[in-house]
């Protein structure tokens, strides 16, 4: 019976994953506005889009990088390319990268939001300081892009790509703030599609779940803390796009991270045994 339920799971899981949809020439000549572009899976994101012919407006902190990946995606045969360097923890910049990509592309038809703002893994991230920082640039930021875009995508019947992580679902240890941030973006986007639906406003918002983000903020964020290792950045880009193409609600990449969601609402609270696996305990006690 049990090798019977987990060949029926199995199944099942394989069958949703391998119906796909997914249309490449759909984003040739696509307007693109993509946070988070300098790096990871946002610069893997860039050079997807790039070979599919999409018209780009790219934004992330530093702008030596930026240049960098504006240059690589011209090479890629990007039609299109603009960038602007942007620091999300200003509330004032959201305005301004929305209007610059508005005017140099005329339009959106998709948002994609990636950027990242991280810090050290430990119990010291808790302070209101990093706190209300890491709610800026992790959230804040992305609701006040999304709302200064939604008129132009409901134009355009577009779509909004969130690039969360498995913490927005799965809360795990030394995370709180940056778990925080990511679970208020879950619920944040989850209510507006309802509000969408019930609106019939034809935008479709798909929440990406992955693992480790592939950067470098990221990756030095848990340093020693965590044994999980990053999500590879090309093939955690591509399956981005091709949800947010096809404007399914959700991707999990890996798609593991789907059975551990699915795994929380029977395991709630997981013996401490379960979440040192996960842990280098020696080296969170001496953060």
């Amino acid at each position: 019976m049990k090798v019977l339920l987990f060949t029926g799971l199995g199944a099942l899981f394989f069958s949703y994953y391998w119906a796909d949809n997914f249309d490449s020439a759909s984003l040739q000549g696509a307007r693109v506005l993509l946070t988070g572009a300098s790096a990871g899976v946002g610069e893997e994101l860039a050079y997807h889009y790039a070979r599919l012919g999409s018209h780009l407006v790219l934004t992330a902190h530093t702008e030596a990088l930026l240049q960098k990946v504006v240059g690589n995606c011209r090479k890629l045969g990007a039609p299109k390319v603009f960038y602007i360097a942007a620091d999300m923890a200003s509330r004032e910049v959201p305005k301004r990268v929305v209007q610059f990509a508005l005017d140099k592309l005329g339009g959106l038809d998709y948002l994609v939001l990636n950027h990242l703002g991280a810090a050290p893994a430990g119990s010291w991230t808790r302070s209101v300081h990093r706190t209300s920082w890491l709610m800026q640039v992790n959230f804040l930021s992305y609701v006040q892009l999304t709302s200064l875009a939604l008129p132009s995508l409901t134009d355009s019947k577009g779509s909004l790509v969130v690039v969360s992580s498995l913490l927005g679902r799965v809360p795990t240890s030394f995370s709180s703030p940056y778990s925080a941030a990511k679970f208020a973006l879950d619920s944040f986007f989850g209510s507006l599609q309802r509000e969408l639906d019930v609106q019939d406003v034809n935008v479709a918002i798909t929440m990406c779940i992955l693992g480790l983000r592939d950067h470098a903020s990221a990756a030095e964020g848990v340093r020693g803390v965590t044994r999980i290792k990053a999500a590879l950045g090309p093939k955690a880009a591509l399956a981005v796009i091709r949800g947010g193409a096809t404007r399914v609600s959700r991707v999990f990449f890996p798609w593991r991270f789907h059975m551990l969601c699915l795994l929380r609402t029977w395991l709630p609270r997981p013996k401490a045994w379960f979440i040192r696996q996960e842990l280098n305990v020696t080296a969170t006690a001496a953060v």
